[in-house]
Order: C-alpha cells, then sequence, then structure tokens
C-alpha cells in the first residue's frame, strides 16, 4: 500500500502543522474541521488555520507554494472527500467521546482499506477503539507527531493489539522517505516513550533545583553536559508553557500505577501555581522561568529567582571545565558541590527510571534513545548515555545508595557493543541484537565503526563509503573551515583522483557548515598581518577550483546551516542533494566582508545562466547584488531553489539519514559520462553597472534601510559584480572574477567597522549593524 493522498480531522494548531508537513512532501490533503455557529463561511476554521501557517515563523510550510495542496473543508459537507484518501489523521480535542463520535463517522466514510490515526498523546489507544468494532481496532492506530511537526523528526507509532501489518508498514515507511521521520513503535502505555521519561526528568529537575536552591541558569547549564540542548529543564519548560504542567501531571496521575516512581515526582510547586494564575505560563506568556522585560530603552533578559519568585537580570552560567572523557564525567558526578549533586540527582533519577521501563513502554533500548535523542533533542539517549557513564560504575554507585537497580542493568554488561564494524544493543535476555537500518540510510558514524579514515586531520577527514565514492567530512566546531580543512579538500581531490571515482562532502552534523573560522581572520587583522589574509584568500580561491575542476564528479550533500564559505564549496560542486532543511546563504556582509572563495563568482554565474534574455546582464547582477547584498538565507531547500543556491537539477532529500545514500547514487550516476565543466567567461557592463547599484544604496540609505557601513560594503560588493573597470564587449575570465573578490576583500579588511563587526559576532553571537 502506498500513501498517495491524506486527510487531517481538526486544523487546531498541530492539526494544520502536519497537514502543512505532509504538503511540503509533495502530497494532496484535505484539512478539515467542524463548521462554526453563525458564521457565513463554513471552511473558515480550516481555512483561517492555512492563513495564519502562512505568516507564522517559523514556517510550518518549507514554501509558501505548499498551502496550494491544502484543501480546507468541513466535517459536515465534505466527508465525502475521504473515500479517495489512503491516511486520515484525527487531531481534535482530547475528549475520548467527540473523538469516538468521530471515528463512527470516518469509519463509514473511508475505504475498508484506508489506515486511521489519531495524533493524541494523552490517551489511550483501548480507551478510543473501545466499542469500535474489528475491523476498525485493525486499521487504526496512533501516530504522536512532535510540535512542531515539519521539525521535530520523531513520530511514535502505537499499533493496536492486531493491527494490519501492511498498514503499519505504509505509513512507518511514508514516515521515513516523504515525511523525514523516524518512527518508533510503542506500547499501549501514559506518555508513550518520548514524554513518559522527558516528562519525569523535567519534573525531576525543576524539584530538586527548587530543594537544593540552584539558579535556573545553573540547572539549565549543567543539563549540557550531558548532551542535552542549552534550553535545559526550566527553557523548555518555557517553551512547552506552564499552563499544560497541572493537566499533564493529573493524567499521569490518574493513568499510571500507584507502584511507579513517577508518583515521586508529581507535584506541582506552589511557585509554579503563582506563576501560572499570574499569566506566567512561558513564552506564550508574559513570560516564565525566563523573560524578557524592558530596562533602560533596551530589552534584557531576565529569570526568575526560585526561592523568591522574583526576577532579575538573568546570568550566564558555564561550567569551568566541562567534563568531556568517562574519568571526567565520573568525577564531576561525584563531587560535594551543589551543581554536581544537582546532576548526580536528576541524571540518575532519570536513568533509572528509563531502564525500569523496558519492556513496558518499549520492546529495546535502541527505540527508547531514538525517541529522546529526536523527540527532546538529546545528544544521547538515555542508554548511550548510561554507557558514556559505564554501567557497572554506575549500578555500584545505586546500590551504595541503597536504590534499587533495574533488572535490565543487573548484568551490569554495556547496552551497546560494536563487533566486526556493526553496532549491536543489549537484548532483554542478555544477549546482543544488530541495530538495524533501513533500507537507503547511510550514515558516516556507521562507516567510522567499519575502517579508519583514508585522510585524516584536525579539521576534516576523508572516508571510503564504498563503490569508489568517498566522503569528504568537515568536523571542527560548527563546521568552520580553516587552513586545515582546505588542506584536506585539496589532498582529497588529488586522492579521489587515483583511488575512487566520485567524491561527496557531507557530514552527520546539525550543520553542514558555519563558514570561514573567523577567530583566525580577527587574530591576523589585529597583528595587521595582510599577507596572511590575502593568503587565506587565495589558498580558498585555488582549493574551490580545484575541486570545481577535479576529473570526477563532486556532490554536495548539506544539511542545516551552510553560510559564507560553507556555501561556497556548495557552489562549486557538481551537483548538490540537499536536506529539506537546508539553511543556505552568502552572509559575509553581515561581518563587514564579501565573499572571497568565489563565492559572488559562483552565485553571479548562476543567475546569468538563469536569466539570459533581452535585458543584458543588470537584472542577474541585480539578484546577485540583492540576495549577497542583503545577507539572505534559505529557510528550507525549496527557498534555496527559488534563491539559485540550488539548481532545478539539484535533489532534496526529507530524511537527513538518507542525504549520503541519495548523493551517493546521485554520484553514481554522474560518474558515467562525466566531463568536467567548461571555464566560466563573464560579460558585464562596468562602470554603467556600479552606477546603477550607486543609486539603490543612496536610495536604501535615505530610507534608513542600511547603515552607514553597509554602504562602505555594498558600494564594494557592486564593483565585484558589475566587473570592476571593463567594458562589456571585453570577455571576463574566472581569474578576473576572484581578482575583484580578493581586492574587496582586503580594502573591508582593513576597515575599523568590519573589525567591530568580526568581534561584535564572536563575542555575542549577533551581527552589529553600525
Amino acid at each position: 500500500m502506498d500513501i498517495k493522498k491524506v486527510a487531517v480531522i481538526g486544523a487546531g494548531v498541530m492539526g494544520s502543522a502536519i497537514a502543512a508537513h505532509v504538503a511540503n512532501a509533495g502530497i494532496p490533503v484535505r484539512l478539515l474541521d467542524i463548521v462554526p455557529k453563525d458564521s457565513a463561511n463554513r471552511n473558515v476554521i480550516a481555512e483561517s488555520a492555512i492563513a495564519k501557517m502562512l505568516k507564522a515563523d517559523p514556517a510550518p510550510f518549507m514554501h509558501k507554494n505548499n498551502a496550494r495542496l491544502v484543501t480546507p473543508g468541513n466535517i459536515e459537507d465534505h466527508l465525502t472527500w475521504l473515500g479517495d484518501v489512503d491516511w486520515v489523521l484525527e487531531a481534535v480535542i482530547e475528549d475520548p467521546g467527540i473523538k469516538q463520535a468521530l471515528y463512527r463517522k470516518l469509519d463509514n466514510a473511508c475505504r475498508p482499506d484506508t489506515l486511521i490515526s489519531s495524533n493524541t498523546s494523552t490517551l489511550p489507544l483501548k480507551l478510543l477503539t473501545h466499542d469500535m468494532p474489528d475491523s476498525f481496532k485493525q486499521r487504526f492506530m496512533i501516530s504522536h507527531f512532535f510540535n512542531p511537526p515539519r521539525y521535530m523528526r520523531l513520530l511514535e507509532l502505537i499499533p493496536g493489539p492486531q493491527p494490519r501489518p501492511e498498514l503499519v508498514d505504509a505509513l512507518s515507511r511514508f514516515a521515513d522517505t516523504h515525511l523525514g521521520k523516524a518512527s518508533v513503535t510503542c506500547k499501549d502505555t501514559p506518555g508513550f516513550i518520548g514524554n513518559r521519561i522527558g516528562i519525569y526528568w523535567l519534573q525531576y529537575g525543576l524539584l530538586e533545583a527548587l530543594k537544593m536552591g540552584l539558579t535556573v541558569e545553573q540547572a539549565d547549564a549543567v543539563m549540557t553536559v550531558f548532551g542535552i540542548p542549552k534550553t535545559g529543564v526550566f527553557g523548555l519548560l518555557d517553551l512547552v508553557g506552564l499552563d499544560l504542567i497541572p493537566h499533564i501531571l493529573g493524567g499521569m496521575k490518574l493513568a499510571l500505577p500507584k507502584a511507579d516512581a513517577f508518583h515521586q515526582v508529581n507535584q506541582l510547586p506552589e511557585l509554579v501555581q503563582k506563576m501560572i494564575d499570574g499569566g506566567y505560563t512561558g513564552r506564550k506568556g508574559k513570560g516564565g522561568f525566563y523573560r524578557l522585560n524592558e530596562a533602560g530603552g533596551k530589552r534584557v533578559k531576565e529569570s526568575i529567582n526560585l526561592q523568591t519568585g522574583d526576577y532579575r537580570a538573568s546570568e550566564k552560567f558555564a561550567l569551568p571545565e566541562p567534563p568531556k572523557t568517562q574519568d571526567e564525567l565520573r568525577a564531576f558526578l561525584l563531587g560535594n558541590d551543589a551543581i554536581s549533586q544537582y546532576a548526580w540527582k536528576v541524571l540518575s533519577g532519570t536513568l533509572a527510571y528509563s531502564a525500569s521501563l523496558i519492556p513496558e513502554i518499549a520492546d529495546d533500548i535502541v527505540a527508547v534513545d531514538t525517541a529522546m535523542r529526536l523527540g527532546y533533542n538529546w545528544k544521547y539517549g538515555p542508554f548511550e548515555l548510561l554507557d558514556r557513564i559505564g554501567v557497572d560504575w554506575f549500578v555500584d554507585r545505586l546500590a551504595a545508595e541503597n536504590r534499587d537497580v533495574p533488572p535490565l542493568l543487573a548484568n551490569r554488561h554495556s547496552l551497546y557493543k560494536v563487533d566486526s564494524g556493526k553496532r549491536f544493543y543489549a537484548g532483554l535476555a542478555g544477549n546482543y541484537q544488530p541495530v538495524r537500518r533501513n533500507h537507503g540510510i547511510l550514515l558516516l558514524t556507521d562507516i567510522k565503526l567499519q575502517a579508519p579514515a583514508v585522510l585524516q586531520n584536525p579539521s576534516a577527514s576523508l572516508w571510503d563509503i564504498g563503490d569508489g565514492v568517498a566522503c569528504l567530512e568537515f568536523h571542527s566546531k560548527m563546521n568552520t573551515l580553516d587552513m586545515d580543512s582546505l588542506t584536506m579538500v585539496r589532498q582529497s581531490v588529488d586522492k579521489v583522483k587515483t583511488d575512487f571515482s566520485a567524491l561527496v562532502i557531507h557530514n552527520d552534523a546539525d550543520n553542514f557548515s558555519a563558514g570561514a573560522n573567523l577567530t583566525l581572520l580577527v587574530q591576523a587583522i589585529h597583528n595587521r598581518n595582510w599577507p596572511e589574509v590575502e593568503q587565506l584568500i587565495k589558498q580558498g580561491q585555488q582549493t574551490y577550483r580545484a575541486l570545481k575542476y577535479a576529473p570526477f564528479p563532486v556532490i554536495g550533500a548539506p544539511s542545516g546551516l551552510a553560510l559564507g564559505g560553507g556555501c561556497e564549496v556548495l557552489l562549486h560542486c557538481d551537483a548538490i542533494q540537499a536536506h529539506a532543511e537546508l539553511y543556505i546563504g552568502l552572509v559575509e556582509v553581515g561581518v563587514g566582508l564579501v565573499p572571497g572563495w568565489g563565492g559572488c563568482k559562483e552565485y553571479l554565474r548562476r543567475w546569468l545562466a538563469f536569466s539570459r534574455r533581452p535585458g543584458g546582464p543588470m537584472p542577474a547582477i541585480a539578484q546577485a547584488f540583492e540576495t549577497i547584498g542583503m545577507a539572505k538565507v534559505s529557510k528550507s531547500a525549496a527557498e534555496a531553489k527559488e534563491m539559485l543556491f540550488l539548481s532545478t537539477t539539484d535533489g532534496i532529500t526529507m530524511n537527513k539519514d538518507r542525504v549520503l545514500a541519495d548523493a551517493k547514487a546521485k554520484a553514481l550516476k554522474l560518474v558515467q559520462d562525466y566531463t568536467q565543466p567548461e571555464p566560466a567567461v563573464f560579460q558585464l557592463p562596468g562602470a554603467s553597472a556600479v552606477a546603477a547599484m550607486d543609486a539603490a544604496i543612496h536610495n536604501l540609505k535615505l530610507a534608513g534601510k542600511i547603515t552607514d557601513y553597509d554602504v562602505e560594503i555594498s558600494r564594494q560588493l557592486a564593483d565585484v559584480l558589475s566587473g570592476g573597470l571593463c567594458d562589456i564587449t571585453e570577455p571576463l575570465a574566472e581569474d578576473d572574477l576572484l581578482n575583484l573578490e580578493l581586492k574587496a576583500f582586503l580594502h573591508l579588511v582593513r576597515q575599523p567597522g568590519t573589525l567591530a563587526r568580526l568581534e561584535h559576532l564572536l563575542k555575542t553571537g549577533k551581527p552589529l549593524r553600525n
């Protein structure tokens, strides 16, 4: 069975966002809701939801055009529309009676082979299907998306006792390949996997911080030691909404057996109730544990004092030396200070609780680890964390504190192991089972278990991914590019020439590359070492040229951020296979510079090739000038195509875990009859284009849309894109454009305004408008 049409019933926040993400996959979807009383427009709820999503940020749609695939309707007039859909997802109010009444209508309106599911996160499946016919139960399941559906990669699937396997497989496969989700099969238990553990962790962290007198900043910072996002406990509670906590705790109190350890943390502190009563419900309210306040004409971040309930200016807290190795992690958890004690209590409580829930909530530890990594953005799942600490050490400490040791940990064995280049996990019987990947998934983390790198230095490595294809991986902090990165690119080109047939540039990290390492540039500026700066730019230009004209296909396979120099790498590739969540742009003007590693040249070349029309080169120059000059960044791979950072023939992969395999397949296809690209020739108008752009710059300054230093940068950018002092009848080679980039870069790097922007970004992480 294939899912080709979908319907979502319920146009609330979650239902409409799920419909939008189905549309992101290119699948037609009907969005239905009730008919409101006294409304002339019977589809107003669904129509309003679509209109609201088109204005939302972050956007549920990857491209505004995707909204055309969502057809609004209502459940009174349009249930007949369900006769040709393959999957109906219910996302209405969490009331069993309302849901069951709807299910009876759906059972009659849908084909017998249509899958029906609920997005509930609080109601058990056995309650939802009570008194429903067996034929309905066999095609019904819970499909729990995490919010926001576009961005969160977890989908929890809870089939009934006797599901039709082909329907479960169809949804799992569709979620993987079309929606980009990792589907985890859960048991029909309260909170399923993610929220059962996640809410326990949040409650434990909240109560212990109150008890021990920690600040919210201290508690949140400690969590990052274990690979938990910097939102930590209190930032995440603000994001979820404090007003939901009483409802969640009440539901867990009723649903869980009396012996469950969750009841030990099922308390609503008086402070939290007072915050809710006062409208301090988190980000959607007046603030929460953190808030933004006006002080001295500026917005100031404040945090609450957990003891007094008063707000104060928020103070950053960071551990002096965060533990990295297992020994350092254990020493940290053994510390006598309040921070270490808090870390041990919250971590040990959460990990022990997680271990006690197997096999109640899931059949294996891989499902639990996947759920916490993708549903809560933890870097490591609970059982991966246990292995990082050491199961035997953890068990010994629990025993020393007279705490129960979960049966799963009683044998003290590692929960994962590597054997013959493959990863295995510990089963319930103590035996090890292989960690399986769906067909079409290829991860560098798996490749690294099989053989050492072909080439390696501190910033990058080259890997053999099979079938004559090599993969170049950047792995510095945020994958920023430095001289080691450039060296590895050149060495990789030479290596692939002799030993491989194609090259893919990819990494498994959250971001492809945040651009050049600006710290090195700032050091050179402070030392006024202009020859070093010039050498850095020339090295980058020569390296990327070698990549572009390599005698084999080069495929970029990015995900997340691809900024500045990271974008320039991709612009020099033969083709790109991008993850759908690609945020790409030439952002150098934000730090007072222009792209210097061929970015101006390659981006202008794309626009010139795209807009060959009677208007001459000016429309293309204007487009490139606007995009680079405004430091525009795509909000998805679909937008990147519209902006010409991706070409019409470049591919987009919805599931991040499939990007490398898809890029490898593209590389192998290009190997057949591959020929190197011909060097570009530019015919640019020179001074006349500069004059036109100068007038535009002047008008923007008068309108207050750009600053004084923006004017300086824009004029340098205009000189590069116009071809400098040239005549349109005299063709320019790529070297001419590269020399113009170098000239502009070396001019700007000497200006105080550029240094101010660079230092401000490195210090605050935010751009300076000077």
